[in-house]
């Protein structure tokens, strides 16, 4: 993975060790305890963030070297994007049981939610693999993860809709408001002061998709659209511009969307609600 998440691994291990540290290792566990231990999933899924287990470990060491008690070896037996079937072993650790009993949670933290993200992607973009469309996300993320979260997007197989608000322009129906409900002069300002950018739209209805048609938007999302008038847009469209359908999306409606003929379809779901895979750690011998 080439995401370096030092930063966001410093946080979550200042959060859980607070000042005083891991006060049940430090009183129970010899420093010199040595012990090896499996990350196994509990569950069927497709796991996403592997690599950070490692740099879990690696900050760890850094910030406490003493109660860390040493380094820790790591082996890996899956990848990001694999699907693996319950009690499948991801990784192996070994060395500093302190080491490995304090960083545990923070790693599982990570990759539990991580690959959550990327199972709930896959689920869906299995269900219109027959389709040309792809899964996208939005920018509904866990504040400070959203790197993160859009890389588990694409273990699972979908796509990653703007980073941000810097990246695309998104004229939404809000937007239009402040301009008066003028869909025509909307694009053309963005068009003007953001030449470089894509510029997408939302659209309600088909008038207003002709409207943005007409003033040559390069993305055009269709908002809560019935089926049919989607089917209908997609004809009127014609390739002049990305679709994108969007709102009220979900595992029982997403083929019949796919179905007609858009290129995207956005979840919010799939960051917002997925739920954690599980996975656990489990140790080979006692301490």
């Amino acid at each position: 993975m080439a995401l370096d998440v030092s930063k966001l691994i410093r946080a979550a291990l200042a959060e859980d060790l607070g000042g005083q540290g891991d006060v049940t290792t430090a009183a129970l566990v010899p420093p010199d305890a040595v012990v090896t231990a499996y990350f196994v999933t509990r569950r069927a899924g497709l796991v996403a963030g592997l690599e950070i287990i490692g740099q879990v470990f690696d900050v760890l060491s850094a910030v406490i070297p003493a109660q860390a008690g040493g380094r820790v070896e790591i082996h890996y037996h899956a990848k990001d994007g694999d699907f693996v079937v319950p009690q499948t072993r991801l990784a192996t650790v070994t060395g500093s049981a302190a080491a490995i009993l304090t960083a545990e949670r923070t790693a599982l933290n990570f990759i539990t939610h991580l690959s959550g993200i990327a199972t709930a992607t896959h689920t869906l973009q299995q269900k219109i693999a027959h389709t040309k469309a792809k899964v996208c996300d939005t920018r509904k993320t866990t504040p400070g993860l959203r790197e993160l979260e859009k890389y588990a997007v694409r273990c699972g197989g979908g796509a990653n809709h703007r980073m941000g608000l810097f990246d695309m322009v998104m004229i939404k129906d809000n937007h239009i408001a402040v301009l008066g409900g003028n869909i025509t002069a909307a694009i053309a300002k963005a068009r003007a002061a953001q030449p470089g950018l894509t510029i997408a739209v939302e659209v309600e209805s088909l008038d207003q998709l002709r409207t943005a048609l007409s003033a040559r938007a390069d993305r055009i999302m269709l908002d809560n659209m019935p089926v049919p008038i989607m089917r209908e847009a997609v004809e009127i469209t014609a390739n002049q511009a990305i679709l994108e359908a969007t709102g009220g999306v979900n595992a029982d409606n997403i083929a019949a969307i796919a179905e007609t003929g858009v290129d995207f379809i956005s979840v919010g779901a799939i960051t917002h609600s997925a739920p954690a895979l599980d996975i656990g750690l489990d140790f080979a011998e006692n301490i």
